[in-house]
């Protein structure tokens, strides 16, 4: 028996499973959570001491409902855009600037006025949850930490770090976030030194490695504090929802792997043909698997919406939310009599606007907590489809969609979602694809498979297709079309809404 072992550190928390290679299946998983620190009006921090605290609490617990098996390899994902600086010997200098966190926006903005080939991978422009406009913002607005700072790097090549020793960061995190040009295998000083942090090159992981490929075996301080025998192989991973379409087997153009959860992730592949696709981030060349470009839309705010809705404005308890699922899943679509915008935190795709803010439309003194809430999950549905729509309507037909996450723990946003799609759907049987992602990886490391693909389609996770009900995706259709029209005529007032005026720094 051949075990690897597949680590994920998400936005609320990190998961372990422990995978028999031989036997294709999940022996055990696990998860374990950690604080955010929400900071207003705009940001998001974490500590990284926090995420290995987690994983030390977690792993003995796996480790013990997988048999104690002797891990042969082990492949993290991570959230991406979540950076982290400290010391050339990992010490953190100050809690993780979270993806999802904003305050860098006006640096994002202004990458868009730099002339960059590299910056064609991403449409011409970063986005504000990305690590070269948080560096930016740092230099201006913490300099002396910005000084002090040996490594600036993501949560992944911060925990490879922890495990091995050795700073390395992964093709698929620096192709997509760090403006790395995929093609050429090298960094971009130039780049770096016009958007004025030319001191960038210095401080980020000098070394960058395909995923699948060896980083080192662990350290014997770091298996010993995780309660592992021997020195297992630590293999490279990558962003924890790309890491999912090896878990899926979504790396063939023409198939999507949907994750919904805290935000929504759409990624897919297209040919390396030079083709542009507006709207999305990337086509990125390389950054999945060799000779194709992936493509990465999705929402900023997806679940969070509704949890916010649920539990900080609702105040409801697990109980409570059943109960109003319930009542909301005898709401057809347009029964609301409501519109809403799923904008809480800007937009991804096809948009591509930090500035746009959430709208609920419509509402009159006999609208109740279920129809609003209702009219949420319709709005973070039609943001899914738009994404798929918009790409189809560039030439990039989607005829094969998994999906998985945590929308599988709220049936209503699962089914609403499908139906907003009208097409069959394949849904996830189990809850985390990245830890099968995991699996594939270090399953290439070890050397069992001569390629990701081929070891994708040898280990991909059970999926059960669902219908969409198209009389409800009619409703869907003409919903979309006033989404659309709101999002564009109210767009100029929810900037102003933002904060954005131009002048905000």
């Amino acid at each position: 028996m051949t075990t690897v072992l597949g680590l994920d550190f998400g936005t609320n928390g990190a998961r372990a499973g422990v995978f028999d290679l031989a036997a294709r299946r999940m022996l055990a998983t696990g998860e374990e959570g950690y604080p955010t620190a929400h900071i207003p009006p705009d940001r998001c921090e974490q500590g990284p001491e926090d995420w290995w605290a987690a994983l030390r609490r977690l792993l003995p617990r796996v480790l013990a409902a997988a048999g104690h098996p002797r891990i042969e390899a082990v492949t993290v994902a991570t959230f991406s855009s979540t950076v982290v600086v400290c010391g050339r010997d990992g010490t953190p200098l100050a809690p993780a600037i979270l993806w999802m966190d904003a305050r860098a926006w006006a640096e994002a903005a202004r990458t868009a006025k730099v002339a960059h080939p590299v910056l064609d991978y991403s449409g011409g422009s970063d986005a504000v949850e990305w690590l070269v406009p948080k560096a930016m913002w740092l230099k201006a607005h913490q300099p002396e930490l910005w000084s002090r700072t040996g490594v600036i790097c993501e949560a992944l090549d911060w925990v490879n770090h922890r495990l091995t020793g050795r700073w390395v960061g992964s093709l698929m995190n620096a192709t997509c976030k760090w403006n790395y040009d995929s093609r050429a295998r090298s960094f971009c000083p130039d780049l770096y030194e016009a958007l004025g942090v030319p001191e960038l090159m210095d401080k980020l992981p000098p070394e960058i490695l395909d995923i699948g490929a060896p980083i080192g075996p662990m350290t014997a301080e770091a298996a010993e504090a995780l309660g592992l025998p021997g020195r297992p192989l630590v293999v490279q991973g990558g962003i924890d929802a790309h890491m999912g379409t090896f878990g899926a087997d979504t790396v063939t153009p023409g198939s999507m792997l949907l994750i919904g959860g805290t935000s929504n992730v759409h990624l897919t592949q297209v040919p390396d043909d030079g083709t542009r696709i507006a709207g999305v981030w990337g086509p990125y060349p390389h950054a999945l698997t060799p000779g194709l470009r992936m493509i990465e839309g999705g929402q900023v705010s997806a679940g969070s919406i509704l949890n916010w809705l649920v539990r900080d404005i609702y105040g409801l308890d697990g109980a409570g939310f059943a109960a109003l699922n319930a009542a909301a899943e005898g709401i057809p679509p347009r029964g609301t009599g409501l519109l809403a915008l799923d904008y809480w935190m800007g937009n991804r795709t096809p948009y591509r606007d930090p500035n746009l803010r959430g709208a609920i439309l419509g509402l009159s003194l006999s609208h109740d907590r279920a129809g609003i809430y209702r009219a949420l999950v319709n709005a973070v549905a039609l943001g899914s489809a738009n994404v798929v729509f918009d790409l189809a309507r560039q030439g990039v037909a989607i005829d094969r969609i998994v999906l998985a996450g945590g929308i599988m723990k709220n049936p209503l946003w699962l089914r609403a979602t499908v139906d907003a799609l009208g097409m069959p759907v394949g849904i996830a049987r189990e809850d985390n694809l990245s830890l099968y992602g995991g699996a594939v990886a270090a399953a290439t490391g070890l050397g069992l498979h001569p390629s990701l693909t081929e070891a994708a389609a040898a280990y991909r996770a059970p999926v059960t297709v669902m219908e969409p009900d198209m009389s409800r995706h009619e409703e869907y259709l003409a919903l979309l079309q006033d989404y659309r029209d709101a999002t564009e005529r109210l767009a100029p007032i929810l900037h102003a809404l933002s904060g954005d005026t131009g002048t905000r720094s």
